[in-house]
């Protein structure tokens, strides 16, 4: 296979830029999806719009984190099996080690105020890197009348009528099927602007490197499978073990739509079932994994932790903690690497094209849901669900609105939009004025 042209990246200078996007993937998969467009698309040009909506919209369909998914994703496109690994790892693994850490922190001490201090700026800050992903892809990915209504119906029926994630998506990419003409000037038929990106160039100049690394991608899919339900199969029938392995994988392939789609039955059945902690602690656990980096599903993490804690002590949550994580994001690596190449290989299909167009224009509402789930509950400290016949909103008290968690919102849009600090400096600048806000004024 030919060697990529000169200034295609390194696997060295995207490894860095891996560990970048997960030291920096605070809020959920709208602002990390975001913060990975700004980096491989459009500040480096490293990957095409068209290829990163193809790749995104293959994993929304997926069960599992779709950030992380998507990350593997790029990550194979851009040096096989071993970019895939090191994209998808250093995607969660700074999430992993902070949520230990803070797990253990809790079932010592309890309540970690400092931590939740430091961490309310950064809240605030991922409101507003969600509402600019929102406009980003929207004005990207919204060309015509359908795309747009379709957007409106997919935000409508996640906000007011409830419906489940993947009907959403199901319905959307069903039309975009049918009416591949309709989503035609969308971000997957729109030719790009300027030069190709580097991945794009390179395939254009080696046709063959995409089927070269399919077959090894079908290995490591065999291999993650194998070493996903291994331990499982290893563990089943044991007391506490058996329970969180085959709890946790059945979890991995069930969560379509992101941590908020199965927080209830996990509550449930953590709680009730197993009883493995309290409800305090599982909304605790929510409130750790909201303000760290990573997936939110590492919540997932603090319950094994927790569960191990009162049963075994310290060695034993930290082995359930990463009993978790395995099982939880192997599966992950398994349908990448399983899926990528055959989509792949349909990237030119037209009607393939109209319905991933028609998830893209869906995703849109999903973002909008998400930015206003996020900011319902960043600003305002009670929100009630109002039931009006079939529809069921979200409503806030206008008087539990949180004046700092408002002005800090303000801040970090004005460095993004207007100083154009960038995602780090802001971040580092509202993370350090929430800090200030609750330690060292005493507000909120």
């Amino acid at each position: 296979m030919d060697q990529p042209r000169p200034d295609f990246p390194s696997f060295r200078d995207a490894a860095r830029v891996w560990t970048r996007i997960g030291l920096l993937s605070f809020g959920g998969p709208a602002a990390q999806i975001a913060l990975m467009h700004r980096e491989v698309v459009e500040e480096r040009r490293w990957i095409s719009e068209p290829r990163f909506l193809h790749a995104l919209n293959f994993c929304m369909l997926l069960p599992g984190p779709e950030a992380q998914q998507l990350a593997t994703y790029l990550g194979w496109l851009m040096h096989g099996v071993k970019g895939g690994l090191a994209a998808g790892l250093l995607f969660i693994l700074p999430g992993v080690v902070v949520m230990l850490a803070l797990s253990l922190l809790y079932a010592t001490l309890g309540a970690v105020p400092l931590v939740a201090a430091l961490f309310f700026g950064l809240k605030c800050a991922v409101l507003v890197l969600v509402v600019e992903a929102l406009l980003r892809v929207a004005r990207k990915a919204l060309h015509g009348a359908v795309p747009w209504l379709v957007a409106a119906l997919a935000f409508l029926a996640l906000f007011a009528f409830n419906l489940p994630f993947p009907l959403v998506i199901l319905a959307a990419g069903l039309l975009g099927y049918a009416l591949p003409q309709a989503f035609a000037t969308g971000g997957h038929g729109k030719p790009a602007e300027g030069p190709p990106a580097l991945l794009d160039a390179a395939i254009a100049a080696d046709p063959d490197r995409l089927p070269a690394m399919a077959r090894a991608a079908r290995r490591a899919g065999l291999v993650a499978l194998v070493l996903w339900l291994w331990p499982v199969a290893l563990l089943m029938g044991t007391p506490l073990w058996g329970d969180i392995a085959f709890f946790f994988s059945k979890m991995a392939v069930v969560t379509f739509g992101g941590a908020y789609a199965v927080l209830a039955y996990v509550a449930q059945e953590a709680v009730e079932k197993y009883q493995w902690l309290t409800a305090a602690d599982m909304l605790a656990g929510l409130g750790l994994a909201e303000t760290t980096p990573g997936p939110l599903i590492l919540v997932l993490q603090f319950v094994a932790f927790l569960a191990a804690w009162n049963q075994g002590g310290m060695l034993a949550a930290i082995g359930a903690s990463i009993l978790a994580v395995w099982v939880t994001f192997a599966p992950c690596f398994a349908w990448i690497f399983l899926g990528a190449p055959f989509v792949e290989r349909l990237h030119a299909a037209p009607r393939l094209k109209g319905a991933l167009a028609g998830v893209t224009a869906a995703v849109v509402g999903v973002i909008a849901n998400l930015a206003l789930w996020f900011a319902l509950r960043v600003l305002f400290t009670r929100v009630e669900s109002v039931a009006i016949g079939p529809i069921t909103i979200d409503v806030p008290d206008g008087l539990s609105m949180i004046p700092d968690a408002v002005a800090l919102s303000a801040l970090a849009a004005v460095c993004l939009f207007v100083l154009k600090l960038g995602v780090p400096r802001t971040l580092a600048v509202t993370a350090g004025a929430g800090f200030a806000a609750r330690t060292l004024l005493g507000a909120g």
